[in-house]
């Protein structure tokens, strides 16, 4: 659903709106609010927790590259811009995921680097079922290798937001994410998660994980991986029959500066597509 300031440009006019948005959210995964430019981060992050009527949650323990703008807004990720991310639900392989997304747009890419959404209950239908029916039953089992330090990628400080070891491993005993602290200093993490969810309002059944965006397609170096939870592989198979669903079912976000994108993170999926120039979008989660 798209939404655009009539009589005045203010946020505080659509949260008048709320209980009706909300309704909108609901049924529909996602709504756009076009024409606010220049909105400052910490502006930002007030409107998502007035909309959402929860904090902003901190992407600590998060998987993908970010800088933290503020408390509880961050960049959008900093994989290099040739690079397409496939439909996920944002941390559907922690215990702490969000259940709303806010994007702002501050520079529009010059080609490219739309977001595409997906609605995760069309997702589940789409895909083959015995396909569900394997995934539902095995698990998936998400595997994450952090360096240390800040030369050499993305590093576990980094995505924890601290030096602390005592601090990752109070995060892993919390969410029964399995750890292991090599000589070097590095990090290897395994979690296993449920392929799918069910709305806590609408009772929806969704596909929800990040199965395909994880998978190393066998690659050995990859700091990033997915298997089943019974630690067998994901067949090519699956992943292709996944992949079509996703193909088919994807809804482009063309970016405008100004533009507020919001979703519903159980209901809809998103990705990115590569760009070239300049893109700058904020997120924060509540």
């Amino acid at each position: 659903m798209l939404v655009r300031p009539d009589q005045s440009d203010q946020l505080d006019q659509c949260l008048a709106q709320k209980i009706e948005l909300h309704a909108k959210l609901l049924e529909t995964g996602a709504l756009l609010f076009r024409g606010f430019a220049g909105l400052h981060p910490l502006a930002f992050a007030k409107f998502a927790e007035e909309f959402s009527g929860r904090p902003v949650q901190s992407y600590a323990g998060g998987a993908s590259p970010r800088r933290k703008i503020v408390d509880g807004v961050y960049t959008s990720t900093e994989y290099p811009k040739t690079l397409e991310l496939s439909l996920h639900n944002e941390l559907s392989y922690s215990h702490r995921w969000p259940r709303l997304l806010f994007f702002t747009c501050t520079t529009a890419p010059q080609e490219g680097g739309e977001t595409p959404i997906a609605d995760s209950r069309r997702l589940l239908k789409r895909i083959a079922p015995q396909v569900v029916s394997e995934f539902s039953k095995k698990q998936i089992r998400y595997i994450r290798r952090l360096p240390s330090g800040t030369n050499d990628g993305y590093s576990w400080e980094e995505a924890f937001e601290t030096g602390d070891r005592a601090v990752v491993e109070t995060y892993c005993a919390e969410g029964n994410v399995h750890f292991y602290w090599k000589d070097n200093g590095s990090l290897e993490l395994w979690q296993t998660r449920s392929a799918t969810a069910i709305h806590p309002l609408t009772g929806d059944k969704v596909w929800f994980n990040q199965a395909d965006g994880f998978h190393s397609g066998g690659n050995k170096q990859s700091r990033l991986d997915a298997v089943f939870g019974d630690s067998t592989k994901i067949g090519e198979d699956a992943l292709a029959e996944i992949r079509h669903a996703m193909a088919v079912e994807t809804t482009l976000i063309k970016w405008q500066a100004g533009d507020i994108l919001v979703l519903d993170n159980v209901l809809t999926a998103h990705g990115r597509r590569p760009f070239t120039g300049p893109r700058s979008i904020l997120l924060t989660m509540t």
